[in-house]
């Protein structure tokens, strides 16, 4: 009975000492809430319509010169904004207990025009694959792209000071269309805005951001990498971005990028997003060009980046000009949604609210009380595609073409190359090659057909389907990975079946990319 007061007065003392060490709620006043909120959706938008023109226009070199951005009016059909509007719709209608499936239903019903891994989960939900299956690596080529990340800041916007709950959200809504370092870039960025509401310091920003996503990905290794190199260097942005060309802008696993100067990898883009922050001083001008001039994805990068600094510096502080702009657009609605200006604000103000509960906090009529939340990485997830290390293109000696494949001019992006193309049944293609991972690209289309696949002799379970929904662009034909080094043989066998959607049975081959694990 004696050791009963020793044992409360020991559980006393733990229970002080945690509380001393535990950080306080933080307190927000609602009209600074919501101002951070509007500078947050108001810093996209003008972020994103200054980068425009120059989108991938720049491929591993800074912009020069002067940069003329579009009119603030376009950003209404940017799809850097009516994306993301569609999963935030889908928090407003079925709430914040909404699913991957439910994110992954309203993606597959959408009819904007998409590319790389947004066009390849909507591709897979189409036939079939559900997410979050849908941005698996095992059916995308494309989940270490950009996509997730350019849609993640609505995420962000709504879990003030909370990046805990930010990651929940990302990863239910980021497994639609990405995995890996492409999921992580969402995270980052999201957890970037959680940190804005409550710091005034950009590194301190993309530390929180950091914290977010595993530190042994390459997505933290390249953020910790540009995090050293600008304390390093703090008055010049182009050594970093220099160093980060370097070390880092190379091995795109997309076949769009392979060997080649374009790269629409998560991690590398996400980079210029930190180097706008860090080297930006807070400046409005000074943050999105910077973002804007790194290159590659330069109208995603500074929507990002002025994005989290709306978040720290609030509408009210965003220069007078572009609020006066903003007034003018407030209340037209963006492209396939059912949002403007001002109704994105209020929709995420209410979401925020209700985040802001469930977390524990307490919402008032004049401010909102949010519990401290640490940053906490998930466990390390990547796609192990390896790097490429070859591009066997049509004519290289390692094909083998029986049938009726013909051979004419075809494209990627504006490069001219030579392609193959075959329609029904009776055709192959033989490959040899030696690596651990395969894709095979071609165009898809609306009169795309099927082709059986064997590796090494052995029936793939996985079909080569040319087939694509309208507004959908890709070229991700058929991929494996986790092969065992050494040499392999591929024959793609042409069926006389498709999608029953399809007005055709054409496949179109324009290369292989060859990959080893690192």
């Amino acid at each position: 009975m004696k050791t009963i007061p020793i044992l409360l007065l020991l559980a006393s003392f733990i229970v002080g000492v945690t509380l001393a060490h535990a950080e306080p709620a933080r307190h927000l006043p609602r009209e600074v809430l919501l101002d951070k909120i509007r500078g947050a959706w108001a810093g996209q938008m003008i972020g994103v319509v200054y980068g425009a023109p120059t989108e991938f226009k720049s491929l591993g070199k800074i912009i020069e010169g002067e940069i003329k951005g579009s009119a603030l009016a376009t950003v209404v059909g940017q799809d850097d904004l009516y994306v993301e509007m569609t999963f935030a719709q889908v928090m407003d209608t079925i709430g914040l207990d909404a699913t991957t499936a439910d994110y992954g239903e309203a993606f597959k019903n959408s009819k904007y025009e998409l590319w790389h891994a947004n066009a390849g989960a909507r591709r897979n939900l189409n036939r079939g694959i559900a997410a979050p299956m849908s941005g698996h690596p095992k059916y995308s080529i494309h989940s270490d792209d950009i996509d997730f990340q350019i849609e993640a800041d609505f995420i962000g916007i709504m879990s003030p000071g909370l990046p805990q709950t930010a990651n929940q959200f990302a990863d239910r809504v980021g497994r639609v269309m990405n995995h890996g370092d492409g999921l992580y870039g969402g995270m980052f960025v999201s957890g970037m805005y959680a940190a804005a509401y409550f710091e005034s310091d950009p590194r301190k920003v993309v530390e929180a951001g950091l914290a977010c996503i595993p530190a042994g990905s390459p997505y933290g290794q390249l953020i910790a990498d540009v995090l050293a190199w600008s304390a390093q260097e703090p008055g010049d942005w182009r050594k970093t971005w220099q160093k980060v060309e370097e070390k880092w802008n190379k091995d795109d696993v997309c076949p769009d990028g392979a060997f080649r100067a374009f790269n629409i990898d998560a991690k590398l883009n996400g980079s210029y997003i930190a180097i706008g922050l860090l080297f930006g001083g807070s400046d409005w001008q000074q943050t999105m060009e910077i973002a804007t001039r790194c290159g590659q994805d330069s109208d995603c990068n500074p929507s990002s980046a002025l994005g989290v600094l709306g978040a720290m510096i609030g509408y009210d502080n965003i220069p007078a000009h572009h609020q006066a702009e903003l007034a003018r657009i407030a209340d037209l609605k963006f492209s396939f949604t059912d949002y403007s200006f001002n109704d994105i604000v209020k929709s995420t103000e209410a979401r925020a609210l209700a985040v802001i509960r469930r977390a524990g906090g307490e919402v008032s009529e004049t401010g909102v009380v949010i519990p401290f939340q640490p940053p906490v990485a998930p466990p390390l997830e990547l796609a192990n595609f390896g790097v490429p290390v070859k591009v066997l293109w049509v004519g290289d000696a390692a094909w083998n073409w029986q049938g009726d494949w013909i051979e004419k001019e075809g494209n990627i992006w504006s490069d001219k190359i030579r392609i193959r193309v075959t329609e029904g049944a009776g055709s192959e293609a033989t490959l040899t090659f030696e690596g651990t991972g395969l894709a095979i690209a071609g165009d898809l289309s609306q009169d795309g057909g099927r082709a059986d696949v064997y590796l090494d002799g052995v029936k793939s379970d996985l079909i080569a389907d040319a087939h694509i929904l309208p507004k959908t662009h890709d070229n991700d034909l058929w991929r494996m990975h986790g092969l065992k080094p050494g040499p392999h043989t591929l024959r793609l066998v042409m069926r006389d079946d498709a999608d029953p959607r399809s007005k055709g049975r054409k496949i179109m081959i324009s290369r292989a990319v060859v990959y080893q694990e690192k």
